[in-house]
């Protein structure tokens, strides 16, 4: 397996649980690296916290996901530049190649009017770093659809040299994933995988669980050369206990693997197995419920 073909744990894919949680499950699961969501809890804002993680743990941080959510406005301040800037330091210290970028809000018109070119700018000054445009969507509302984002949500047709491909916005936008790739070229650089029902909301599906053949989307990376990360970022809120949450992310690890031709590490299936036969083993009361959420449910932007 070359290094660059990293399967990743976003720690946005253990919440309710904290940004510790997301380093402790990527190294007893066997995941190549952890890609950072800044703001998702104080720890994840905390750069020396973060560092003193991906050492106790030994296991690297490959990604950083800058805190331009709708829920990390008011992290790291209110200047968007200063954040992104922050974040690139964040990717040199700790050893990162990418920095996961949203395209600006509509209403941040300054941001939003100088974005291309500043974007431009973060890459030469931050090389070999990559900072990696995300696709979006429009927001769907009542009276319509609610353009939210500058210049666009959809970054096919603008001139960014690096882009993240997220599984769960294109299907909320309603588009083919397998066709971004497609059209992208080498100018993927970066996966979020995942999966969505073309909901209005932005789901984060399990792989396999959506209408994006997320799987086979694997398939075309391979055949195209991609040799980026594949990032899991899913909700799985739903797991209710660290014991399904622990199952689903390791069969997941598995089957990525599998599809990937890469090898399963033998610590991998012995912990996913171990996680399996608790919960079918355990009563609800037993394996115990997720602690209360540092943020809302509302990830729309995620």
């Amino acid at each position: 397996m070359s290094a660059e073909n990293r399967i990743v744990l976003s720690t946005s894919s253990v919440y309710p649980e904290a940004t510790a949680s997301g380093f402790e499950l990527a190294a007893r699961l066997g995941y190549d690296g952890v890609e950072v969501m800044i703001g998702i809890d104080p720890v994840a804002s905390d750069i020396d916290r973060v560092e003193a993680l991906r050492d106790f743990h030994e296991v690297p941080v490959t990604s950083i996901h800058a805190p331009t959510l709708l829920v990390t406005q008011s992290t790291w301040g209110t200047d968007p530049w200063d954040k992104l800037r922050r974040s690139g330091e964040a990717a040199k210290r700790l050893g990162a190649d990418v920095v996961v970028v949203h395209p600006p809000f509509r209403w941040q018109l300054g941001y939003g009017r100088g974005f291309i070119a500043g974007i431009d700018k973060l890459n030469q000054q931050f090389a070999p770093i990559k900072f990696c445009v995300e696709n979006m969507y429009p927001w769907r509302t009542k009276l319509g659809k609610f353009m939210a984002y500058l210049p666009h949500w959809d970054p096919t047709d603008l001139p960014h040299e690096y882009l993240t491909l997220d599984l769960s916005h294109a299907s909320t936008a309603h588009k083919s994933s397998r066709e971004y790739v497609r059209d992208w070229g080498r100018r993927l650089q970066h996966v979020h995988f995942t999966d969505g029902s073309g909901s209005f909301k932005d789901e984060h599906l399990l792989p396999g669980e959506g209408n994006q053949e997320a799987y086979a989307l694997l398939d075309d990376l391979v055949a195209t050369g991609y040799t980026g990360q594949v990032v899991l970022e899913v909700n799985s809120r739903r797991a209710g206990n660290r014991a399904t949450r622990e199952a689903l992310l390791g069969q997941v690890l598995i089957d990525m693997r599998h599809r990937l031709g890469q090898q399963v590490d033998e610590t991998t299936t012995r912990h996913t197995e171990a996680a399996l036969e608790l919960v079918a083993t355990s009563a609800p009361e037993e394996l115990g419920h997720d602690p209360a959420g540092a943020i809302g449910d509302d990830w729309r932007d995620g």
